[in-house]
């Protein structure tokens, strides 16, 4: 449909050499958007560019960190130099780390001050930051996206420094929807996706035995989620590219589960 089409559209996906990101920078490609991956490793953004024009779509790598405010710059002038303009911020950037997770056998009293900043920032200014340096090109009209997380809307277990920062996300979410609509007019548009459980390089032991087995929070997990699965990355394509288009033109503030019902689930 022409309402879901992104051609000429340009996008920007933070975190775009990552599972999640790069396959939502290879979807919003395929839907036609000129893509620019960045990602601190230059070398990976240029691994995930080349993959997206050898599926015949275009692409270019911005080497940047999204919590260093002049290589957002940067990248961003490299980008007006490459494509002329943004219309479409990805915020995929974001993670966990161990030392800010409270473990079966650890205490919440013992936890790591440096870890659970370097959490937060990486999740809170990670979005924020990139937001007021490509936002600012985009103030006319665009859509810019943030990434959320289960853990925002229902506080789990271990994760604290992780779900305090992507529930900031969705507070952050709904306030710059309402500031930039107000103080810019409707053209440019805030959102976020919510994923539920997606199996990555950063979850993969909490999720899975050695052997490919649920470990123990794993068939938690599975237990409270409806479709009994996880999620795979190629399903936040859709949602994605939903809120990239001017199919959700008169949507902004919100923030979409894509969980497979565990956030509906009521536990019986």
């Amino acid at each position: 449909m022409k309402q879901f089409d992104l051609s000429g559209k340009v996008a920007v996906v933070t975190g775009g050499t990552g599972v999640l990101g790069g396959a939502m920078a290879r979807g919003l490609a395929e839907a036609g958007a000129r893509v620019a991956v960045l990602g601190r490793r230059e070398e990976l953004a240029n691994e995930v560019a080349q993959s997206i024009r050898e599926a015949g779509c275009e692409a270019v790598a911005l080497p940047a960190d999204v919590l260093d405010t002049n290589s957002l710059k940067v990248a961003r002038e490299k980008l007006l130099e490459t494509y002329g303009r943004c219309d479409i911020l990805l915020n995929a950037a974001g993670g966990n780390q161990p030392k800010a997770t409270v473990l079966p056998d650890g205490s919440f009293f013992d936890l790591d001050k440096e870890a659970l900043e370097q959490v937060i920032q990486l999740n809170l200014l990670g979005t924020i930051l990139p937001s007021q340096i490509f936002g600012e090109i985009m103030k006319e009209k665009g859509s810019i996206i943030n990434i959320s997380s289960m853990a925002a809307q229902k506080p789990l277990t271990r994760v604290v420094g992780y779900a305090a920062s992507k529930a900031a996300i969705d507070n952050f979410t709904k306030w710059l929807a309402v500031e930039l609509a107000t103080k810019y007019g409707a053209g440019l548009r805030v959102n976020a996706i919510a994923p539920g459980f997606f199996v990555g390089e950063q979850n993969k032991k909490l999720l899975l035995n050695d052997d490919g087995t649920l470990t123990a929070r794993g068939q938690q997990i599975i237990d409270h989620t409806p479709m009994r699965r996880f999620g795979e990355s190629e399903e936040l394509i859709g949602t994605a590219i939903w809120l990239a288009s001017d199919a959700s033109k008169f949507v902004t503030g919100i923030i979409v589960p894509v969980d497979g019902g565990f956030s509906a689930f009521g536990g019986v």
